[in-house]
């Protein structure tokens, strides 16, 4: 069993790959740790303990939250509402959770899950990477600590989501994303160069129907909220893809996809390039990346084990 923690900026794939991930025996989830990204820290915070109440996940599983704003202090991306909705969960209007966040600080708890199972723990970052960096700034022995982090974002080969150049994830935080991608820390990084080929179609949705609970309801909810999102981009698509998900299957399952080494810059500089993901002519390899994928068989595993 593979020990994992969850870093998080809760919004609807995000809300998909924790529910996979809780749902898969093959991970040990020590912790949600969240961040600002889709939606504010204290959105993520809250959408994530909402997430485990519908999932009626074990109570044990911690939420600690973490960043709410990039390292350089300035935010550059605004909230994903036209993709999320004004509450990060397709409106779904979830009541509030009976559950509490855990005390400490998001890298804290990072550091010291680290130290308690050194070189066993994955960190499935699918969110900005402000959180692995400051636990890092604060504690750089992690870097030999830590298994894996594997990273939902950045586009390498292909363009940008948020700006023809650059990918959500990485161009909320740039800085934090060089600062994790320099450390030495085994990355791998899950971006759009995959993650655009899965989709999560609308006969899936309309099935998910047919199973009559809270929580069948909540996945229609958000993902029909998602998918029309898609429609607005991509009226051709008829789904929506399953970044988050994606990272959290690629720890499940590493035949989901093929990865080839390279060195992986990181453009921090302001302008139109900001947040770029480039690969870098040198020798070291600093980040595994993910260029190929078994589309199906990821698919196929992620229906069976959300539902």
């Amino acid at each position: 069993m593979e020990h994992v923690i969850l870093d998080v900026d809760t919004g609807i794939d995000d809300a998909l790959a924790i529910a996979y991930a809780v749902h898969s025996p093959e991970l040990d989830v020590l912790g949600i740790t969240t961040c600002f990204g889709n939606v504010s820290q204290k959105e993520a915070t809250r959408n994530t303990l909402q997430v485990l109440d519908v999932l009626d996940a074990d109570d044990n599983i911690p939420v600690i939250p973490g960043a709410n704003e990039p390292i350089s202090g300035q935010h550059i991306k605004e909230k994903s509402t036209r993709i999320h909705g004004e509450d990060g969960l397709g409106n779904s209007g979830l009541p509030l959770s009976k559950r509490t966040p855990y005390s400490s600080e998001a890298a804290d708890f990072i550091i010291e899950k680290m130290e308690e199972y050194p070189g066993q723990i994955t960190v499935i970052a699918v969110g900005p990477q402000t959180n692995m960096a400051l636990a890092i700034q604060k504690n750089p022995e992690i870097v030999r600590l830590a298994k894996r982090v594997v990273i939902m974002g950045g586009a390498v080969t292909v363009p940008g989501n948020v700006t023809p150049n650059a990918e959500a994830n990485i161009y909320a935080d740039p800085e934090a994303a060089s600062i994790v991608f320099k450390s030495g820390m085994p990355v791998t990084l899950v971006g759009l160069d995959v993650t655009m080929q899965t989709l999560l179609r609308v006969e899936d949705v309309q099935q998910w129907g047919e199973v009559k609970s809270d929580y069948s309801d909540f996945l229609q909810t958000i993902c029909n909220f998602y998918m029309d999102a898609y429609h607005q981009f991509n009226p051709e698509l008829g789904g929506s893809a399953l970044h988050d998900p994606l990272a959290v299957g690629v720890v499940i399952d590493p035949s989901f996809v093929k990865t080839t080494p390279m060195h992986v810059g990181v453009n921090v500089e302001r302008g139109d390039a900001l947040g770029n993901t480039h690969e870098v002519a040198q020798k070291n390899k600093n980040v595994e990346v993910c260029l190929d994928i078994d589309v199906d068989h990821f698919v196929s595993h992620f229906l069976n084990r959300i539902v």
